[in-house]
């Protein structure tokens, strides 16, 4: 029998048995050695060889991660490890580490319970490891942490015991600030800082596959100082056999990380809204295998013989082949074809998968990431929130008009893989605009279409997307219908950003019960009669209906509520999105006659309405931003700078660190567009830099008209703003 066969029985001999399951994700900043930490764990668990671990990066299945030498897509994979005589099943995430594929991450983090925690032990805890640990926090996932190049410190930096100690002490110290500062409101939460005593701390070279940890040193008696001789001395394969790093990390996963039996009734919870004291609740929490299936879809990829296939985490229940299973806002259900799991790139197919795993399904036609699958109707899980929105869009065609069927075909199927992609079809004019997080999400999505669909495209320039927002108080101001009956009387105001940022989150949304809402909104900082009055949120606006027994308002409320929508998503400026507004509804005349305030009628009126409050509230443009940090030599950090202020960007910080001088910055987005190459080019290739989105800031006054009038001039809109608009 193969070796591989062997694996996949013992994986599901132990499916059964969720105390010894353990899931969870590698997640780390971008080049800090995720991959290859994957590849030792694989190696150690005996599916692939370990001769080739640390170059194989087995986890970057796709062609485009090979050639990048980057992680895009998160990539699951099953294994077994024993530990203290039991043999454990782990389910593993590598996740993507660039600020572009985030989405993944949060995905992954749905799914899992603990988050190994991986930081390159000579740059420390940077931007993204920030990310990554919110990511887990803000899902109830237990972190753990391996610090990883540790060689680096011994060959390259040379440094003594003495040195090379403090500074993995302040690696963990920080790591710990971190946990510290994102879970003090957390109560269910107790203390999940890592520590080198409790053997939630990992070190090694992932590289050379050596690791130790206070356990593993217990265990085979090395210390630090025989490390730093073997690791001088090049005896790196004689390290790798006495303390070998699959062991220690995949150690660390079982002793320390939850299992399904301890994590869900703490993660139930965070993550689902449903009524506590239900059965379903119950066996949700028990990890019961003969509940009611329930299935949290947190990826779609596509499989070339199988079609879609939806992975996500069992709950609840087994998952068979030939069930017939609802999906959370369709109608009907979806037949399950085929249940998996996956080892690397390739799919196992197994009989049935039961509650605490995660699992890989075809035939959920209508799941999308983020959807909750059940055997029985229920209250979905928590929609999936991602911390960055969508900054940067191109327009994307077919070269042929044969091939736009297909192209609308698969843009539709890269919005259902990728949920942080944003797709907008115009069936009339061919033009597809495509929006994501970065210029790199988007080549690789657009080098996807053409490679793996084989359909050749032709794309624009990059396009950033802005917003519109209102810098004061408006009065109140009056829309009235085209046949002159109906009339609305709104004012709007500025939104604080604390309650932006609730609302950008997903904490406090119309899909909660009204009270929990209430509540959201007043710790975010709203009225209490505000917060009692709310009638619809629209992104990050809200509607508050202050009228008090006007006649027919209920029925025309839909409409009016249609007309806010189209007015808030197509600005007064420039038609892009307006953010942070709340809309108050004092009053409204409305025609007895139903046939006298149909759409026609009180949508034009309400956008009439909305517009004009805007205009009084002076609104205006902002932009997206980013945070930039260049790592640099001494001489070239003029250069550095210079390129940050060069993009009407300013720089808030300059230190050393090590040898290289940091440079931290704020710049636009717009400004960002071909960055890469000028900074290579200014710092002969010496800098290493990453950027983060940074939200959205208006734009100087002085720019302020000139980038009207070029949106408007590319959307083909009159170039004339409206009069009242006089304060730019």
């Amino acid at each position: 029998m193969g070796r591989r066969k062997k694996i996949v029985q013992e994986c599901e001999r132990l499916m059964d048995e969720p105390e010894n399951i353990r899931n969870i994700a590698i997640a780390a900043h971008v080049d800090h050695g995720k991959t290859t930490l994957s590849d030792n764990l694989l190696a150690g668990a005996g599916m692939i060889s370990d001769e080739t671990a640390g170059e194989q990066l087995a986890m970057d299945t796709e062609e485009d991660e090979q050639e990048r030498g980057i992680t895009i897509d998160a990539a699951n994979v099953s294994m077994t490890h024993e530990y203290e005589d039991t043999n454990h099943l782990i389910n593993l995430i590598d996740t993507p580490g660039h600020v572009d594929f985030g989405g993944d991450v949060t995905r992954a983090m749905r799914a899992v319970d603990g988050a190994l925690v991986v930081v390159d032990a000579v740059e420390g805890a940077m931007p993204q490891t920030e990310t990554v640990l919110r990511q887990a926090l803000r899902e109830g996932v237990k972190p753990t942490l391996f610090i990883n190049k540790v060689d680096r410190l011994i060959s390259e930096l040379q440094e003594g015991p003495e040195e090379m100690q403090e500074r993995l002490l302040s690696v963990i110290r920080d790591v710990n600030d971190l946990i510290r500062g994102m879970t003090e409101e957390m109560d269910d939460i107790e203390d999940w800082t890592v520590s080198v005593e409790d053997g939630t701390v990992g070190f090694g070279s992932a590289l050379y596959k050596w690791g130790v940890s206070m356990p593993s040193m217990q265990r085979t008696g090395m210390d630090f100082g025989e490390i730093m001789e073997l690791e001088r001395a090049d005896k790196r394969q004689e390290l790798h056999e006495r303390t070998p790093l699959s062991d220690v990390v995949l150690d660390m996963v079982c002793e320390h990380f939850p299992n399904p039996v301890d994590a869900q009734p703490m993660r139930i919870p965070r993550i689902w809204r449903g009524d506590a004291e239900s059965e379903l609740a119950e066996t949700m929490r028990l990890v019961d295998e003969s509940g009611e299936v329930v299935l949290m879809v947190t990826d779609i990829a596509m499989d070339p013989h199988a079609g879609e296939v939806a992975s996500g985490r069992v709950f609840s229940g087994t998952l068979e082949k030939g069930q017939e299973l609802y999906v959370s806002g369709t109608a009907g259900k979806n037949r399950v074809q085929s249940v998996g799991i996956y080892m690397g790139g390739e799919r196992e197919e197994v009989d049935q998968v039961p509650a605490g795993n995660i699992a890989a399904v075809t035939g959920l036609r209508d799941a999308i990431a983020g959807s909750t699958v059940s055997s029985t109707e229920m209250t979905p899980f928590e929609s999936i929130e991602h911390i960055s929105e969508p900054v940067i869009t191109k327009s994307v065609e077919a070269q042929t008009m044969d091939d736009l069927p297909k192209l609308i075909e698969t843009l539709r199927q890269v919005s259902k893989e990728d949920p942080t992609i944003q797709i907008e079809i115009n069936e009339d004019t061919g033009e597809h605009l495509i929006s994501g997080q970065g210029e790199l999400h988007l080549e690789v999505q657009t080098q996807r279409i053409e490679k793996n669909q084989g359909i050749p495209v032709n794309t624009g320039e990059p396009i950033v997307v802005y917003r519109e927002a209102i810098q004061r108080d408006s009065d109140t101001v009056e829309g009235i219908s085209p046949n002159r009956h109906n009339r609305f009387y709104i004012s709007v105001e500025p939104l604080s950003d604390d309650l932006v940022d609730t609302l950008r989150m997903g904490e406090a949304s119309m899909d909660m019960p009204e009270l929990e809402r209430r509540e959201a909104l007043q710790e975010a900082g709203m009225d209490k009669d505000d917060s009692q009055v709310v009638e619809h949120i629209h992104g990050t606006n809200i509607l508050l209906d202050e009228t008090k027994g006007i006649q027919h308002l209920n029925e025309t409320m839909e409409l009016f509520i249609e007309g806010l929508e189209e007015a808030l998503d197509n600005g007064p400026l420039a038609n892009e999105p307006v953010q942070g507004t709340l809309i108050r509804l004092h009053d409204a005349k409305l025609h007895e006659d139903t046939i006298h305030r149909g759409p026609a009628q009180v949508i034009p009126a309400t956008r009439e309405a909305v517009h004009k409050s805007l205009i009084d509230g002076h609104i205006a443009m902002k932009e997206p931003m980013q945070d930039v940090r260049i790592d640099v030599p001494n001489d070239h950090m003029g250069a550095a700078s210079g390129e940050i202020q060069g993009r009407r960007g300013r720089v808030d910080d300059m230190y050393q660190e090590g040898d290289l001088m940091v440079v931290e910055g704020i710049a636009p987005v717009d400004e960002m567009i071909g960055f890469a190459s000028d900074i290579r080019s200014a710092t002969e290739g010496r800098a290493s830099w990453n950027t983060e989105n940074a939200g959205f800031e208006f734009m100087a006054d002085s720019l302020q008209r000139d980038k009207t009038m070029e949106i408007r001039e590319r959307k083909g809109m009159k170039l004339e703003l409206p009069p009242s608009v006089d304060y730019f």
